[in-house]
């Protein structure tokens, strides 16, 4: 969970901005996107299929030979 106190003196805005900062680290955003609508489990594993081929390109070093 995800707490914020405004410290001394500072502005709704900053502290908005602290907290927006805050969920975007923690993934927060990313989850609730996510579990925003239903995706089927085939769908799912195919998500994780393509994120790792991207993130293989991406790195040489995940590359198997």
């Amino acid at each position: 969970m995800i707490k914020i106190r405004p410290r001394g003196g500072e502005s709704i805005q900053q502290v908005l901005k602290r907290f927006k900062r805050l969920c975007q680290r923690e993934g927060l955003t990313r989850d609730v996107k996510r579990h925003s609508y239903y995706e089927k489990p085939s769908e799912r594993k195919r998500r994780k299929q393509r994120k790792a081929v991207r993130r293989a390109q991406t790195d040489p070093s995940l590359m198997r030979t």
